[in-house]
């Protein structure tokens, strides 16, 4: 059954697809082991939730083994793994005399789903589809790279979660029409408008541009977190309290599971025993309550204010909303009635689609990997640090503003590098990726994390930690790479450089050594762009 397998690695769930040879659409894969069964479209997919489990006798359990042994609450478990790698998050685990971290526990949850695959679908030289969130740092997509590698996946393919899905809703969608991706999952609400292009067919396939893209920290974790936070007001408890920490995994899980159930059934309770002690926490909820409850956190405001954003973006190429043929609903969180009803208000009942939102990623991936082809632009700023002497700080000066389109036929900027000391004989440019599309409000904000006991509790995000989170130094392992020969003298202006893209979305930069005038790098590869 070998074919080109497409992984969308979410925050809640993992989903397998398979494009077989001849086929033109991703085949959601059945994962026995790992997954469970999923009737989506009136077909029978496999969902693998993203955790893992970490056995007193060095054993593994993965996905759906992690629930069906009452484990999900477990202290050596680890959940919401995604979000905390894209956040670079430092929390580690003690666990049998080693720290564990996220980046740890995600590369084995990987690596364990891909070699599965790659032995039950026969899979051997086939290159992979790796799916990453449209705003995705560089630090994300290397980890997600090394993962793969070790994996013994050299062969692999990385592709915008909304440009899969674009792909994923393939049956549906028409060359020359323009749709919106709303992805709403476990960690974050990605919205991207996409062109499917109609003046040329390849044998490859359509080609999908995206047009514009918006992003929030909003997902399944954030609502789940919220019920919890109301469970323990009714219960007059609070999540520092030693006996709650005990049984907050637990209880966080019953509020997912009630916020699944609220989706098809009118009323869930959440019911946790606190062991020893004779005492519940509990509390029930109606489909009303719950959307009460979303609409004093801004939910469906931030939902709206999301979807303009990426509207303006595609406004600015000179697409407008009156353009959307159709908007794909995808992710778990955009199967709760009151987003759909959102959503719908917006576009209209007859445009908005809900036939794929668990799989449509992972199909979309896998026909991406197989040949199915898209466009794309840069989706950050990346700009230069400089020291302002008038201001004794650092300033940032924009090379590449998102919206780029690549490759580029010509610079992107040129500007001239001097020597900070005498006979400096190595120069260089510090390059920063800048994110200004993932809003997170004014002031702090709040935040699902679990201490290294596996308790879970809320914690304030404060802002010097949502700039760390939006400015990243991406060549920081190697910010110096002009060589002066001879050495040059403290503030001679010595090389002029020149900055482009190629078609692999490298950035690349041109140097001539303006006391030799020698060529020293020519379209040399410095950094990768998302």
């Amino acid at each position: 059954m070998a074919g080109r397998l497409g992984i969308d690695f979410g925050t809640s769930n993992t989903v397998l697809a398979l494009c077989d040879e001849g086929r033109r659409e991703g085949i959601p894969v059945h994962v026995p082991d790992f997954g469970h069964p999923y009737e989506s479209a009136g077909e029978r997919i496999s969902v693998v939730p993203s955790l893992i489990h970490y056995t007193q006798d060095g054993r593994r359990w993965i996905g759906e083994q992690v629930r069906q042994q009452d484990l999900s609450s477990s202290e050596r478990t680890f959940s919401l793994i995604k979000r905390y790698v894209a956040n670079r998050s430092p929390v580690n685990r003690r666990i049998d005399g080693r720290q564990i971290s996220h980046f740890e526990a995600g590369r084995d949850f990987l690596s364990a789903v891909l070699l599965f695959a790659a032995e039950e679908l026969q899979l051997r030289d086939e290159e992979v589809a790796l799916t990453v969130p449209v705003e995705a740092f560089e630090h994300y997509i290397d980890w997600l790279t090394g993962v793969a590698e070790a994996a013994g996946f050299p062969r692999f393919r990385l592709i915008d979660e909304p440009a899969a899905a674009a792909l994923g809703y393939g049956t549906h969608i028409q060359p020359g029409n323009i749709y919106l991706i709303f992805d709403f999952g476990g960690g974050t609400l990605d919205v991207a408008v996409a062109l499917i292009e109609d003046e040329q067919r390849l044998e490859s396939g359509r080609r999908c541009r995206i047009l514009g893209k918006a992003g929030k920290e909003l997902g399944g974790s954030s609502l789940d977190a919220w019920l919890m936070q109301e469970v323990l007001r009714q219960n007059d408890r609070h999540d520092s309290d030693d006996e709650v920490r005990r049984v907050s995994a637990e209880l966080l899980g019953g509020c997912r599971m009630a916020k699944e159930r609220l989706s098809f059934d009118e009323r869930a309770e959440v019911k946790v025993a606190i062991p020893g002690t004779g005492t519940t926490l509990s509390a029930e909820f109606t489909r009303s309550q719950f959307d009460d409850l979303l609409d004093q956190h801004g939910t469906f405001s931030q939902i709206d204010q999301t979807i303009r954003r990426a509207l303006n973006a595609a406004r600015d190429r000179g697409y407008g909303e009156e353009h959307i043929r159709s908007v794909l609903m995808v992710g778990g969180s955009s199967m709760i009635p009151s987003v759909q009803k959102t959503v719908q208000r917006i576009f209209g009942k007859d445009k908005v689609r809900m036939e794929r939102p668990l799989d449509a990623v992972a199909r979309g991936a896998a026909a991406f990997v197989a040949g199915i082809d898209f466009y794309d632009h840069i989706q950050h700023d990346y700009a230069i640090r400089w020291l302002n002497p008038q201001k004794g700080d650092y300033d940032y000066h924009v090379l590449v503003k998102r919206g780029t389109l690549y490759p580029t036929q010509e610079p992107l900027a040129r500007m001239t590098v001097k020597a900070t000391h005498p006979g400096q004989t190595e120069l260089g440019i510090a390059i920063f990726e800048m994110s200004q599309q993932l809003e997170r409000g004014n002031g702090e904000s709040m935040e699902l994390v679990f201490d290294p006991s596996g308790a879970a509790r809320i914690v304030k995000v404060t802002p010097a930690e949502q700039d760390r989170r939006s400015c990243f130094w991406v060549n920081e392992p190697s910010p110096t790479f002009l060589q002066a020969n001879p050495p040059a003298q403290q503030g001679e202006a010595r090389f002029a450089v020149e900055f482009g893209i190629d078609a692999h979305k490298r950035l690349l930069i041109t140097a001539r050594d303006l006391r030799t005038g020698e060529v020293t790098l020519r379209n040399s590869p410095v950094v990768k762009l998302t």
